[in-house]
């Protein structure tokens, strides 16, 4: 009785994750090191994007309740370099510049300058606003997009990490001619962790690429209607 305790406690022993891992092939350790790697650094941009984000969304927000409270471009101007940037500051701040180079090079040009140059000088207000919008979007997609490729790729790597592990249990039954509980467990057991693994890198990031994803479309469209705010105001005010 004793002895078969302790025999049970030594399988039970045997087949622990930690032992699992430990005792794998090279093949297999070499994808769980890097399915690891990966879900650690999912989990970093994760938490860096999330923070950066939500830092930009309030931010943002903020910038949007002064602009439409104050009268002046000149002094949501100098807001803007009193205050912490966000992306809808800084498409303003583009804006402005370009704003300001037109308005100095009509006043050099005096009344004289036709509708087709005040055309032009709108299109190119628009052009700086697009350009700083998609800046934005751009640095905040960075990074984004490994969670898509974790979420995609980590299943497929575990599964062949699986594929090998099975491939070893089946060699160990070939090479010992028997195939009881004993010899297959063991094999078996070690391919699924890489699976486990692969889906516990993949879940997280699919879910995090899908919550990043939908803050950003948010922030973006506040980019594009604050452009089309813009613009309206400066064909009023200026053109």
């Amino acid at each position: 009785m004793f002895q078969t305790l302790l025999q049970a406690s030594a399988a039970e022993e045997k087949l622990n994750i930690v032992s699992l891992i430990l005792g794998a092939s090279e093949v297999v350790k070499g994808v769980l090191a890097l399915l690891i790697f990966m879900s650690i650094t999912s989990w970093y941009v994760i938490g860096t994007k999330s923070l950066f984000l939500a830092r930009a969304a309030r931010r943002s927000a903020l910038f949007l309740d002064s602009f439409w409270k104050t009268a002046r471009l000149d002094d949501v101007w100098k807001l803007t370099e009193e205050t912490p940037p966000s992306p809808v500051s800084e498409v303003f701040r583009a804006g402005y510049v370009e704003l300001a180079k037109l308005r100095k090079r009509r006043s050099e040009q005096g009344p004289e300058a036709g509708g087709e140059t005040h055309l032009g000088d709108v299109e190119s207000i628009q052009r700086s606003l697009e350009r700083a919008r998609t800046s934005a979007i751009t640095e905040m997609e960075n990074k984004v997009p490994f969670l898509a490729t974790t979420a995609s790729a980590a299943p497929f790597i575990g599964l062949f990490g699986t594929v090998w592990g099975i491939m070893n249990s089946f060699r160990n039954i070939g090479a010992k001619g028997a195939a009881n509980l004993a010899t297959v467990a063991p094999g078996i057991a070690e391919a699924l962790v890489a699976t486990a693994i692969g889906l516990v890198a993949a879940i997280p990031a699919v879910m995090a690429y899908n919550y990043l994803g939908r803050r950003i479309r948010v922030l973006s469209a506040d980019m594009e209607t604050f452009t089309s705010d813009f613009l309206n105001i400066v064909r009023r005010r200026f053109f």
